[in-house]
């Protein structure tokens, strides 16, 4: 794969794993060990990206105030809102996918392209944000619903951060 030291960094970040080491030479250092097929590379990252789930869900169960009761009722929505966002999520490792592919020779057109399709993801969030307040708040009052809501925008926007000061910005090239 073209330019897969920047895809593995860009991915290490999000996902919290150590990014393969770059001498000053720009060869990679053999302190990382990196998969020697793209399918490899696909298995660790979806095993990352699950890991990161049941992180993001501890981080959800101990710092949400839930009763038992509301527990009961409260999990199986959030797992459906999770199933959901893993499918966007997807999109959006797709277009970071790409964006690591081309990085280097991408053309004006593909980085607008490659723009509207990274803000549609940002607008699919939000949609499916919206349409589970209503169903969130069916199982949870309201304080607890809109903690709920903050923690998912939070851990989302630390994770956006981090791995968007990973990726060089199209125009470093």
């Amino acid at each position: 794969m073209k330019n897969k030291w920047l895809f593995l960094a860009a991915l290490s970040c999000l996902f919290a794993i150590p990014a393969p080491a770059q001498t000053s030479g720009g060869t990679q250092a053999t302190s990382t060990v990196v998969p020697n097929s793209e399918a490899a590379l696909k298995q660790d990252i979806d095993l990352l990206r699950l890991d990161i789930r049941s992180k993001k869900k501890q981080l959800i169960a101990a710092n949400l105030a839930l009763t038992d009761a509301d527990a009961t009722r409260f999990w199986p929505v959030y797992d459906r809102y999770t199933a959901e966002l893993v499918k966007i999520n997807d999109e959006k490792y797709a277009l970071i996918k790409e964006y690591a592919e081309t990085w280097g020779t991408i053309s004006d057109g593909q980085a607008v392209d490659l723009m509207k399709r990274a803000l549609s993801v940002d607008e699919q969030v939000a949609r499916l944000r919206t349409r589970y307040v209503p169903i969130f708040l069916e199982v949870l009052p309201g304080k607890k619903s809109a903690t709920f809501f903050q923690l998912d925008r939070r851990i989302q926007s630390m994770i956006d951060l981090q791995l968007m000061s990973e990726l060089p910005l199209v125009q470093s090239q």
